[in-house]
């Protein structure tokens, strides 16, 4: 089998750890509405522990401005699920952690929980390379469980997507 089918056929959280561990990256992780799943992923990944050292399950606003530096006039303004508190908690985690890469989520994942203006299955999905934040709005169907799982892939996927577009591209398989 060639090095080509193989990176195709391999977990997105694989290719997210090769391309940090061979960039030298090192990545954390802050979660809300998924609660330490998107860190579960990427901890499948072999070697992982070379780039990932902590991750932060931000569920209150209190713990979103104590441990990621997010203000409390933009919870107090935009609300714990919002672009701006995303956008903070994206750049608060790597500084909390001295990372070069962050992931972060914040939703309603329901049953409860939503409103006319936030609906459950509303989720920001941060994310920060180097000096690159993205922030992306995303609305996902389906129970508890299903918006949190979605989100997870999703998670992963602008991960990847911003690797790549800054010009980092997977290692061959050795």
């Amino acid at each position: 089998m060639s090095s080509r089918r193989i990176i195709d056929a391999e977990p997105i959280e694989k290719k997210i750890a090769r391309i940090l561990i061979h960039k030298g990256l090192t990545i954390t992780t802050a979660e809300s509405c998924t609660g330490g799943l998107v860190a579960g992923a990427l901890i499948n990944a072999d070697g992982i522990s070379e780039v990932l050292s902590e991750g932060y399950i931000t569920y209150s606003n209190e713990a979103k401005h104590r441990l990621l530096g997010v203000k409390e006039d933009t919870l107090a303004v935009f609300g714990a699920v919002s672009r701006e508190t995303a956008g903070e908690m994206a750049v608060g985690a790597c500084q909390a952690a001295g990372a070069d890469v962050s992931i972060v989520t914040t939703g309603i994942a329901g049953p409860d929980g939503g409103s006319p203006e936030k609906p459950v299955g509303l989720v920001y999905i941060g994310c920060k390379v180097k000096d690159q934040v993205v922030v992306k709005r995303c609305f996902f169907g389906g129970d508890r469980q299903q918006v949190r799982y979605q989100a997870v892939r999703e998670a992963l996927q602008i991960l990847y997507c911003q690797l790549i577009s800054e010009g980092m591209v997977i290692p061959p398989v050795e």
